[in-house]
């Protein structure tokens, strides 16, 4: 389907208010016809003998408020649908790049996906609450001066409007030139945004290495990749308005030579060619806004085919048809033969025939060097993405068949690049529970050893954060991160390397907060230090994709040469984790 209609179609909730806005546009083009047609009287009666003098002022201004107050309504009513169409596609679109999988966003840049939100929506704005209006309202106006001219002389009419077929050639290829420049307008933008908000995020790293110059001419070149683009719809628009001037010259000259031979033989009056004249000099401002029109319409198609673009994806991680609400966890968790691999990862599998059962309540610790699969094992579980081969199932039920809300409101997660938003303290700790208490809130931070600094704060709980939490040092991030899962109260917990950025101070106190957290709970445990796996009742040795290790942490110490024995040897010594030379290159997961 054509993306301006697919665009239309969202204004039909808004029916009632678009058949209110034609009803005015009727009224506007009726004034603009009778101002016209009240022309005639000035010249014939009112010059000549001052007949009808009162009747015809009177009609003049009734013509002219009636046309000002069809433009005023329509113009907003117009507006008020277009905003309102204009917010449920941004709405919805945000919503719908929500609802897709992690692997929507690995492979794109917020910055991209920012502009599409805000840049592309914006281009269509103005098609849908000005450029349709002015659609509909000025080819209201020309019909209305066309009937005139057909009324006064028809033939002279034809003679004038013989121009009008020339017009439609030009404005067909400047309009598929414009949508294609507006297109490759869009794309400069949408890359300009991606380097802006690259920029931004890693200031920091920007600062230390003293990039600002290097980041700064990328971000010059998009801007003058954005420059050309933009004149070269510049260009095509500036072309509209040069052809309507000559062919609207060649028109009024026909008119005026054909006009000045037929009031001579008598065939025609002084006021009725200057009613005539009239409308068709009033017609060129309904045709040339129409011609811009046009060029606003390709733009806006432009910029919808990139929003339908995202609209029509579908993820690849989404609810199977009749999926049934999970039942409350209760007995085990299983990985049965899972094996992964990215869509576009050529390197083969990630992980490869992982076979483990984890009882409820216990700890299963997964180690491996990096690049074994460690976070993409924890990734399958919430459904991040959906396994390749095998299946996970919690109590006997496989995880595709149940819901991904039912199946994410059982799970809790803490990874080590902990997320928080641009909210205060409380507003953070209550993300996954909505409508909590203070109290519980407060509860939740004590346990997760936050609430000593959180009260030193001057605002205590309603402080705000800062974006991403910048606000506050790592280790108190990572505790509001705990207070948040523990509110959740989930009973399955994903720890993905919550300690490994920590300094040893701020590590002690996460650790006991993470005991308190994963107490009575079933947890997943992602982890470079071997230390903070020690008390777990599985450990999990990844290499490669594969387990090659699984038992507890003393029973793998006394396995001679064993994975797990050389990973703890290695970090016990102080040495560093050697790369593994047969680990996929570029893979995504740890």
């Amino acid at each position: 389907m054509n993306p301006l209609t697919r665009l239309l179609r969202f204004s039909r909730p808004y029916r009632g208010r678009l058949a209110a806005a034609f009803a005015w546009m009727i009224l506007y083009a009726a004034g603009a016809a009778a101002i016209v047609k009240l022309i005639q009287n000035v010249y014939d009666e009112v010059l000549r003998s001052g007949q009808d003098l009162g009747f015809v002022a009177a009609a003049l201004i009734a013509a002219n408020v009636a046309k000002g107050v069809g433009s005023y309504f329509s113009a907003y009513l117009m507006s008020d649908v277009g905003q309102r169409v204009v917010m449920d596609v941004r709405n919805r679109l945000f919503r719908h790049m929500l609802d897709q999988s992690a692997a929507f966003f690995a492979r794109r840049s917020s910055g991209q996906l920012l502009s599409r939100v805000t840049n592309d929506v914006a281009q269509i704005q103005q098609a849908v609450s000005e450029t349709i209006g002015d659609l509909l309202r000025e080819s209201l106006a020309l019909v209305g001066y066309v009937s005139l001219l057909f009324y006064y002389d028809a033939r002279l009419a034809l003679v004038c409007l013989t121009a009008a077929p020339l017009v439609v050639y030009p404005l067909a290829k400047l309009g598929k030139r414009l949508r294609r420049t507006s297109r490759r307008s869009q794309e400069e933008m949408e890359h300009l945004s991606h380097v802006s908000a690259e920029a931004f995020s890693g200031h920091r790293i920007v600062k230390a290495f003293a990039a600002e110059a290097r980041e700064g001419s990328r971000f010059a070149q998009a801007s003058h990749r954005l420059y050309r683009a933009n004149m070269k719809v510049t260009a095509a628009l500036s072309a509209l308005p040069a052809i309507m001037e000559v062919l609207g010259g060649v028109a009024m000259a026909g008119a005026l030579w054909y006009g000045v031979r037929e009031i001579q033989g008598g065939r025609l009056t002084a006021g009725e060619f200057t009613s005539f004249f009239g409308a068709l000099f009033l017609m060129y401002g309904p045709v040339k806004k129409l011609s811009r029109v046009n060029a606003n319409l390709q733009q806006a198609g432009a910029a919808s085919e990139r929003i339908f673009e995202i609209l029509d994806l579908h993820s690849e991680v989404r609810d199977r048809p009749g999926a049934a609400e999970m039942a409350p966890f209760r007995r085990e968790i299983e990985f049965r033969d899972v094996g992964f691999r990215y869509d576009d990862d050529r390197t083969g599998r990630i992980l490869r025939g992982v076979t483990l059962t984890i009882p409820a309540g216990q700890t299963l610790a997964v180690v491996g060097r990096s690049g074994a699969g460690k976070s993409t094992l924890a990734n399958l579980l919430p459904r991040f993405y959906d396994v390749t081969a095998g299946a996970i199932l919690i109590d006997g039920v496989d995880i595709r068949d149940v819901t991904l809300r039912s199946l994410r409101a059982q799970i809790g997660i803490v990874t080590q690049e902990t997320v928080l938003f641009d909210d205060t303290v409380a507003g953070n700790i209550a993300f996954g529970a909505a409508g909590a208490s203070q109290e519980a809130i407060e509860a939740a931070a004590r346990a997760a050893h936050a609430h000593e600094f959180v009260t030193a704060m001057p605002k205590q709980y309603q402080t705000m954060v800062g974006e991403r939490g910048q606000r506050l040092s790592g280790g108190q991030r990572q505790r509001l991160a705990i207070a948040r899962a523990l509110l959740k109260n989930s009973p399955i917990l994903i720890l993905d390397e919550a300690t490994s950025s920590l300094d040893t101070e701020s590590e002690a106190l996460v650790q006991e907060a993470l005991a308190n957290l994963m107490a009575n709970r079933t947890a997943i445990v992602i982890a470079h230090r071997l230390s903070t796996v020690q008390r777990a009742d599985q450990i999990v040795v990844l290499e490669r994709g594969r387990v090659v290790e699984v038992g507890r942490h003393e029973e793998l110490l006394a396995r001679p040469g064993g994975s797990y024995a050389r990973l703890y040897a290695m970090q016990l010594a102080g040495g560093r984790r050697a790369p593994d030379p047969d680990a996929p290159p570029g893979e995504p997961g740890r």
